[in-house]
Parts: structure tokens; C-alpha cells; sequence
């Protein structure tokens, strides 16, 4: 299966790229995919074991299982004052 993730601020300058096509075997979760990409994409290798992420938009657990077409968005923690 396939799954769509975006990746803002300092995730985008780690993946080199606003999104990527991830290919996964089924059943997937969303801690499978963090895997994945900490595996296969040297700029993600630092990427947090346990990011904050949206599926299809809504704020989602580890534990989310993926479907095809999903779409997975990393967001960075954000910093103010």
C-alpha cells in the first residue's frame, strides 16, 4: 500500500522534500511507517521514534493502522515566546 507523508519546517529540511510516497506492506501502522523512514532516508534517521502525526488530518496515535491512500502529516514541535 501506499501512503502519502508531509512533512513541515524543520521535518521538511530532514526529508529534503515536503512529501513522499512511502510504499508499505499491509497491515501497516503508523509506528511502521516511522520505521520505514527512519530506516531508508538518511535525512529521517534522526526523526523522533515518537513523532506528533495527523492521519487524513486528524492527530493520531503510534498505534493508527494505515490504509491505502492514507495521508500522514509529521508535525515538529514548535517552539515561543
Amino acid at each position: 500500500m501506499n501512503v502519502r507523508s508531509l512533512f513541515f519546517a524543520t521535518y521538511r529540511d530532514m526529508a529534503g522534500s515536503e512529501e513522499l510516497v512511502v510504499e508499505l506492506a499491509a497491515p501497516a501502522t503508523v509506528e511502521d511507517l516511522v520505521r520505514e523512514l527512519r530506516a531508508t532516508r538518511s535525512g529521517l534517521a534522526s526523526l523522533p521514534s515518537a513523532p506528533v502525526v495527523a492521519v487524513n488530518m486528524t492527530y493520531a496515535p503510534l498505534s493508527t493502522a494505515l490504509s491505502d491512500g492514507d495521508e500522514v502529516a509529521f508535525i515538529p514541535p514548535v517552539a515561543g515566546g
